[in-house]
């Protein structure tokens, strides 16, 4: 499938073919590699791309030392003070020389650095501690890791994966009736969504704005911010059955209740609220295939007043210029939740047109590795029906 709405023709011989193939080849021969290492205008570029080469093979390891610093709860540990190997031995119940490898790693690593012969939390691990939801994410990736163990299967798509029966609301409503199974999901999205929700904000204004609905917003994250910025507002969140409780509680919580409305239901099988005159779609699209994407942009466009507006805001691929948090981390991501795909901005901007969606625009955020938005608006009724 690809990233436009229309098929792409026969492909075509890029120009500069012959001089790719000629670099190419000259490149990957292991003469040109071990002359390019010695010799004095090329062997700068030559360390370089040998170091980011060993980084991409040694990827998957760094990120389990990460989560190994993670689950022992070894930033916690170092925060405040130097620590020495054996306090760490005694705290984690690891051979101290081993404690002492996944120390050193760390530091490598950048997330420790070495004080008075012990270890200290740097800047970057502490960085860490402070985004919101992240340390959870990374012991929560032990699920997406066993998936990614054999990617040329996950690509080919042979077998279930442990992500989609992670995430089985995906699949429909019917599948997240356990309240064990929708807690474990909604507490996952909800200790990642602070920075969602302020990225989003940060980049859409919502002065004006009377009554705002937010289909699938799980357990009210993303609204409680909105509330805590624009007190005026009024709330609506739409979701499954089993995550409402927790998300009246939360909304009861922050002094909400009375402004935040919650309505159980499914987006597939059942109207959308009416009233609102903006609708807010937050990590929603990226979990599901383009069909039902389709229906319910469709179904968002109906319950929308001539003039209201769409917001979607979610990880995105760059589209032709891929990056690596959409087309690497989350494309696979969806993979392995088998349903859904990292979209780009342009690619979600036509499928809201094809909607009937209006003056559709795709605002830069300041951090897209987090999230990307797109916005459109319903026509005015003097400008006749979409």
């Amino acid at each position: 499938m690809t990233d436009t709405l229309s098929q792409p023709g026969p492909a075509q011989p890029a120009r500069g073919g012959g001089w790719r193939r000629w670099r190419n080849r000259r490149i990957a021969s292991p003469a040109f590699q071990s002359w390019a290492s010695r010799f004095f205008l090329t062997r700068g570029r030559s360390r370089r791309e040998g170091e980011r080469l060993f980084d991409l093979v040694s990827g998957f390891v760094y990120s389990q030392v990460l989560q190994a610093v993670v689950e022992l709860d070894l930033l916690e540990a170092l925060r405040d003070e130097a620590q020495c190997t054996a306090a760490l031995a005694a705290r984690t119940g690891i051979p101290e020389d081993r404690i002492e490898a996944l120390a050193q790693a760390a530091t490598a690593l950048d997330l420790f650095e070495r004080v008075k012969g012990g270890y200290q939390l740097a800047p970057l691990g502490a960085a860490l501690m402070g985004v919101s939801g992240l340390r959870e994410m990374i012991l929560h990736h032990k699920v997406f890791y066993r998936d990614m163990a054999d990617p040329v299967a996950l690509l080919k798509g042979e077998g279930e994966t442990e992500l989609a029966r992670f995430w089985p609301y995906v699949f429909g409503a019917g599948s997240a009736e356990d309240p064990s199974v929708a807690e474990r999901y909604s507490k996952l999205m909800a200790d990642s969504q602070t920075l969602v929700a302020e990225e989003t904000l940060r980049t859409v204004k919502l002065d004006g704005v009377r009554h705002l609905l937010d289909v699938g917003g799980g357990t009210g994250a993303f609204l409680a911010a909105v509330g805590a910025a624009y007190p005026d507002l009024k709330m609506t969140l739409f979701d499954l059955p089993a995550v409402v409780p927790a998300a009246e509680a939360r909304f009861q919580e922050a002094g909400m209740a009375g402004r935040a409305a919650v309505v159980a239901g499914s987006f597939r099988d059942d109207p959308l609220p009416q009233g609102a005159d903006s609708i807010s779609l937050i990590r929603v699209l990226y979990d599901h295939a383009d069909e039902t994407v389709e229906a319910l942009l469709a179904k968002v466009f109906t319950a929308l007043p001539p003039g209201g507006r769409l917001i979607v805001s979610e990880p995105m691929s760059g589209g032709r210029n891929p990056q690596r948090a959409g087309d690497a981390y989350f494309a696979f991501y969806c993979m392995a939740m088998q349903t859904g795909r990292a979209r780009s901005a342009e690619r979600i901007a036509g499928l809201m047109r094809k909607a009937g969606f209006e003056r559709v625009e795709t605002p830069r955020t300041r951090r897209p590795f987090i999230t990307s938005v797109v916005t459109g608006c319903k026509p005015d009724a003097a400008n006749g029906a979409g």
